[in-house]
């Protein structure tokens, strides 16, 4: 079950990430790169260099949770690097924006691959 909402912490990985990577993997660079214990609940946004793919690493009860977001068109844009937390700091609305393509002007989005739907007769 999809368990991500707007009471939690996101951060964006300030390092492009190897999309090869999995869990464990993951969880190194959320300790030893970003300074966090990925146990805590968080959600950790990792995006390759081309910007085209999206991993999130999540603790909730039970085990890790990884979910993975692959662009077909376009490039996910990234918000500004915050110093102090060594991190992108977002928020559930950031993240949404982010994988929709949403600009602050929402009438210029960026490109994504619509989902070819078959319609359904009655």
């Amino acid at each position: 079950m999809f368990c991500l909402n707007d009471t939690m912490r996101y951060f964006l990985c300030p390092e492009k990430t190897d999309m090869r990577k999995g869990i464990n993997s993951l969880c190194g660079l959320v300790h030893d790169k970003m300074g966090y214990d990925v146990r805590l609940g968080d959600v950790f946004i990792f995006v390759n260099r081309s910007r085209t793919t999206m991993k999130l690493l999540h603790a909730e009860d039970g085990g890790m949770v990884l979910y993975i977001k692959r662009l077909e068109e376009g490039t996910f844009r990234l918000p500004s690097y915050d110093s102090e937390s060594r991190s992108y700091p977002m928020e559930w609305r950031d993240l949404v924006l982010m994988v929709e393509g949403i600009t602050d002007n929402p009438s210029d989005r960026l490109k994504r691959l619509k989902a070819g739907r078959k319609e359904e007769f009655y």
